[in-house]
């Protein structure tokens, strides 16, 4: 039991470990755990929109993609060009304490492999993860996130991803709560 507490106390520090690359956007910030949880809400909804995919095991590969990060950190991409995690020395720590230390192993391996479609589409959530908070930043004037934008989109590899994130871009991201501009906001419903 002490182990399972360990990891869950590990978990946590998900939510206090920054998602770095926002350094060099100039605008935001958010934490890994963040991350995590719109990617997993994202790769939901990518496997619901597919056939014939295990939708549970694409929440899976999203829930724990990147919990190897508690122990090396968010790298952006210009920390990589300097630093190499040990992501896999990492996995092996935390997962032979557990025992179902075997089944998050085969899930982060699963989606580092990239292999099956599952993993595909876990991987684009992440992705779309990224595309949805530069639509987010490029629509209060963050010219940066425009550019960002071009190359998380290059990384799309499923259709049902593609579709998804041209549907993001053509939309504005405040309307899913301020669509009606009407009488409403001035009156408060009165």
């Amino acid at each position: 039991m002490k182990n399972i507490a360990n990891f869950l106390f590990e978990a946590g520090m998900l939510k206090r470990t920054p998602r770095s690359g926002f350094q060099f956007l100039g605008s935001g910030a958010e934490s890994v755990a963040e991350h995590i949880f719109r990617t997993t809400y994202v790769g939901y909804a990518l496997g619901r929109m597919e056939q014939n995919v295990d939708v549970d095991r694409v929440i899976k590969l999203c829930l724990f993609h990147d919990l190897p990060e508690a122990r090396t950190g968010d790298l952006n991409y210009v920390n990589k060009k300097y630093v190499v995690a040990d992501e896999q020395k990492a996995v092996r720590d935390l997962t032979e304490t557990l025992s179902f230390g075997g089944e998050l192993l085969d899930i982060i391996n699963e989606y580092e492999e990239g292999k099956t479609t599952e993993a595909l589409l876990a991987r684009d959530a992440d992705q779309l993860e990224m595309i949805l908070a530069l639509k987010e930043h490029k629509d209060i004037g963050n010219k940066y996130a425009e550019e960002w934008l071009g190359f998380s989109l290059k990384r799309l590899r499923t259709e049902a991803a593609k579709k998804l994130a041209k549907i993001i871009l053509e939309t504005d991201s405040s309307l899913w709560w301020f669509s009606d501009k009407g009488d409403w906001w001035v009156t408060g419903g009165k």
